[in-house]
């Protein structure tokens, strides 16, 4: 990772491609792909357990999504929950590996890409950036 990369804030666009989007850096242009040290793209973990809830559009690729630390949750203390923006529909949770590491308040997200069977949302992929990240959403 360069000088450069590690001092300035995340500047991020969304780019559509397929069934979500691709990220774009901002000041160069070029690709970001999910394994950036600046980002995290993850894999919603226990949706299998919320469909009904995954289909509220709420969580359709581009939206901002709300990330909802619960240190009470008697699982796992550190799990985070990823909700709508509005925090009404829950769609599951940073996977526990990765929330190990986070504190929910430093990151913001969105959802990036949404995979479909029988015509219903079965799966999601999610941006995690710095929340001082400027991230480019597309226009409704």
């Amino acid at each position: 990772m360069s000088e450069r990369q590690t001092n300035e804030r995340v500047r991020l666009w969304l780019e559509r491609s397929g069934a979500g989007f691709r990220l774009r850096d901002a000041a160069t242009g070029e690709l970001v792909r999910g394994e950036d040290a600046r980002i995290r793209v993850i894999k919603v973990a226990g949706v299998s357990y919320r469909l009904d809830a995954l289909q509220d559009d709420a969580f359709a690729a581009g939206r901002r999504l709300a990330l909802v630390a619960e240190p009470s949750n008697e699982h796992d203390p550190n799990a985070i929950g990823v909700w709508d923006e509005r925090r009404r529909v829950q769609a599951g949770y940073v996977p526990a590996e990765i929330a190990r590491e986070l504190d929910a308040d430093d990151w913001q997200a969105v959802s990036l890409w949404e995979s479909f069977e029988d015509g219903r949302r079965g799966g999601l992929r999610v941006l995690l950036a710095p929340r001082d990240a400027w991230i480019g959403l597309p226009r409704a």
